[in-house]
């Protein structure tokens, strides 16, 4: 017998529809390309996808067509995720950080028949100008008055004139929940970037999971600024969100340096806001050079790579709570968050602190699975390490175009690729990536545990522990480190260091100081080319048998 529900779809739509219904008056705040600071409503917003919407259908694009963007967090890119997707498109945002070959792969790869960009990103468009010719329409997502020219882009469209005409009435069609609305590819470290299709449903219930009290906690009484960037994983799923809650929505366009994004959070009474550690890091720093507080913000979610207790720890000692979350752009992406459970409230703070450093627990709707070498479920007792898969309703089943994947098992679970522990309450943590693991002696050893040990170190400002080969026991652990300014750090520093936290086999071995870590477009560490950077002094440290 089935239920005599409604079979109303699940639409990216709808959510623009409710929030220019009941929260109409919400505001939109947006740093600019340009240079100046705009507002507008939830309303305003309404009329302008529906704009954007009648202009992509008079351009001749139908239901399934691919609509790529390059452009930062700002209120235009925001009209391209309801007016595309509402009307049936897919929004294909393309991360502007990759490597210009790897854009134009993604560009092909998808199919886009469109291609919306920001002022920013003239210079890649003019050297992608070949492969963008095939393309129905280059739209700069700006007006007349700052409108480029370009000798290679001979038939650029300016947005706002795109839209002018069109009525700001569209009917948004009612099709399938399962349709495809978004595209993201990976950042693709390894090999070419692989694309993810999310649909209506999954990026709904996404919507859904996220704004729960022990994920993000999102309400209409937020003012919510996503630092993590609208062409990264949807920002994390908060422009859905905060339309979903009618929370004030505040977009830093490309300012993400930390005078920046601390003026702009206090000048709109931010109180939430979501980024990577590296972006945070710079925020911190530069609060405390300027002796700098927060009058408004309450909390920060840290993502995309494993958050140091420390950089925790300097957040709460500035009064906002931090809810540290996992995930990847195969899981839409958030599926864990490390909300305390009742009987933590009563642990000492240091026990606390370990608990939040952890990635987190499962929100409902996705299913976790920790696998040993056998192949079958590890311990839940915090300690044993096994490799994490996932299913569930906004997890990708495969990647775009792309039949071959050994990621996805044949009994339907994603492996993510990272080796992890759990413990008795479902709180699980990051030993570390499958390929970043160092093997030593038959014992592994975490680079993430190491690397925050060593970052909560005065002297340095980030590090990295990447493996060496060796001949005795397979592999063994090299620190990287960059310094703070005019500081000192030695090897004796660092086995000091070591000593009183970690097992003497897990003390690395190597201590090199470089100028600079390099990063991933994403903003987590780029260990395949630390391997590279460091290789010199490795073969150095080698034939002269001494360290740095």
């Amino acid at each position: 017998m089935l239920g005599m529900m409604m079979n109303t779809p699940l639409l990216v739509s709808s959510i623009l529809r409710h929030a220019a219904n009941y929260h109409a008056d919400r505001e939109v705040v947006s740093q600019t390309v340009e240079g100046h600071i705009h507002r507008y409503t939830y309303a305003d917003l309404s009329k302008r996808s529906q704009k954007l919407a009648n202009a992509l259908q008079k351009m001749g694009l139908q239901q399934g067509d691919r609509v790529g963007t390059l452009a930062w967090n700002g209120y235009r890119h925001l009209e391209l995720y309801y007016g595309v997707s509402g009307s049936g498109l897919v929004c294909h945002t393309i991360n502007p950080r990759l490597f210009q070959d790897q854009i134009g792969y993604i560009i092909e790869h998808a199919g886009d028949s469109v291609l919306f960009a920001d002022l920013s990103f003239m210079p890649i468009l003019e050297a992608l100008a070949e492969q963008l010719s095939k393309l129905k329409a280059v739209v700069i997502m700006t007006d007349e008055e700052h409108m480029p020219k370009s000798d290679l882009l001979p038939n650029l469209k300016c947005y706002e004139t795109l839209i002018a005409a069109e009525s700001d009435h569209f009917d948004w069609p009612v099709f399938d929940e399962n349709t495809a609305s978004g595209l993201c590819y990976t950042s693709g470290t390894t090999g070419n970037p692989k694309g993810v299709l999310y649909s209506h449903r999954s990026t709904i219930l996404h919507a859904f999971a996220l704004s729960l009290p022990d994920a993000l906690c999102l309400s209409a009484s937020d003012t919510i600024t996503p630092i993590v960037p609208m062409f990264h994983v949807n920002a994390w799923g908060l422009p859905y969100a905060a339309l979903m809650v009618g929370a004030k929505l505040v977009l830093p366009g490309p300012k993400l340096d930390g005078a920046s994004l601390h003026t702009l959070f206090e000048n709109e009474g931010v109180t939430m806001t979501a980024g990577v550690p590296t972006v945070w890091l710079g925020l911190l720093d530069w609060m405390q050079a300027n002796g700098k507080t927060f009058s408004s913000l309450q909390r920060l979610v840290i993502g995309g790579s494993s958050a140091p207790p420390v950089m925790i720890t300097r957040f709460q000692k500035l009064g906002v709570k931090v809810r540290h979350a996992w995930g990847m752009t195969e899981t839409s992406p958030v599926g864990l968050a490390a909300a305390l459970l009742p009987q933590h409230e009563s642990l000492p703070e240091n026990e606390k602190l370990k608990l939040l450093a952890k990635q987190g627990r499962p929100l409902f709707g996705v299913e976790f699975r920790v696998d040993g070498d056998d192949g079958q479920p590890i311990a839940r007792d915090g300690k044993m390490f096994g490799a994490m898969m996932v299913r569930g309703p906004w997890i990708a089943s495969a990647y775009f175009n792309n039949q071959d994947s050994s990621a996805h098992t044949k009994d339907g679970w994603f492996n993510t690729g990272d080796v992890v522990t759990i413990d008795k309450d479902g709180f699980i943590q990051i030993v570390d990536r499958t390929k970043d693991v160092v093997k030593s002696g038959g014992e592994w050893i975490s680079s993430i545990e190491l690397e925050n040990i060593a970052q909560a170190h005065p002297a340095i400002k980030e590090a990295a522990v990447v493996a060496k080969p060796d001949e005795r026991w397979g592999e063994r652990p090299v620190l990287v480190v960059q310094l703070q300014d005019d500081a000192t750090f030695t090897k004796q520093d660092m086995i000091d260091l070591f000593t009183e936290q970690v097992s003497k086999w897990s003390i690395p071995d190597e201590l090199i100081v470089v100028d600079e870590l390099p990063h991933t477009a994403t903003g987590k560490l780029l260990k395949t080319a630390i391997r590279k950077l460091i290789q010199e002094d490795l073969d150095k440290l080698a034939t002269q048998n001494k360290v740095v």
